[in-house]
């Protein structure tokens, strides 16, 4: 019997707020950020699993994430991989610059181009292709393996990093994967066959009710 996956984007961050671009930045969580991650956790909590495992990247904003959901479970201080393979995407010179300011210095059809195309990256940046670069790997190395071996596994990561994971285990081409927007704090279980393909997929407390 294989085991479970769990991906979790984290709660909304300060910077989330202020309509900046993150990427590879470190803000912290708002407090409706907190409030998301302990939504899920709950929704977990109800769901009745218990994690052999969590992954989460090297930003503070995925790991205190992670550590609320872990509180949630009644697992705290469960072992915890922390890798910068699962960071957001690198915005490059758009880091910590205001949207709108952004579409005002290379307008609004060139910052669309940078933040929605599957392969174009902004100045300085990643693509959400390069960023699928970095975490396919890691997937298939570092969790995958622990997956297939009957572990429940918890991922708490990113809008892109994630998006890149679900874009490979929902088998989207990159035209579908480019309208997919992932809740924040909002749980996705995994469960999947020896083959490595998914075998059922449920969204926890998603207001479309969609499993």
């Amino acid at each position: 019997m294989t085991g479970t996956l769990v991906l979790v984007r984290h709660g909304q961050s300060d910077w989330n707020l202020k309509n900046l671009f993150t990427g590879w930045r470190d803000p912290d969580l708002t407090d409706l950020g907190v409030q998301e991650a302990n939504a899920g956790g709950k929704a977990l909590a109800d769901y009745g699993i218990k994690f052999d495992i969590a992954f989460t990247s090297v930003l503070t904003r995925a790991q205190k994430t992670c550590n609320i959901i872990l509180e949630n479970v009644g697992q705290s201080g469960l072992e915890t991989i922390k890798d910068e393979a699962l960071n957001e995407r690198d915005y490059g010179d758009l880091s910590g610059l205001n949207k709108d300011d952004a579409r005002a210095k290379w307008g609004e059809e060139q910052v669309h181009i940078w933040r929605r195309s599957y392969d174009i990256p902004p100045p300085g940046g990643e693509s959400l292709r390069d960023t699928g670069a970095r975490v396919w790997p890691y997937y298939m190395t570092e969790i995958l393996p622990r997956v297939l071996r009957g572990e429940k596994v918890l991922v708490a990561a990113h809008g892109n990093s994630l998006r890149s994971l679900v874009m490979v285990l929902d088998k989207l081409t990159k035209e579908q994967i480019l309208s997919v927007n992932l809740a924040t704090g909002v749980p996705m279980v995994y469960k999947l066959n020896a083959d490595s393909t998914v075998a059922s997929k449920e969204v926890l407390g998603d207001m479309s009710g969609a499993h």
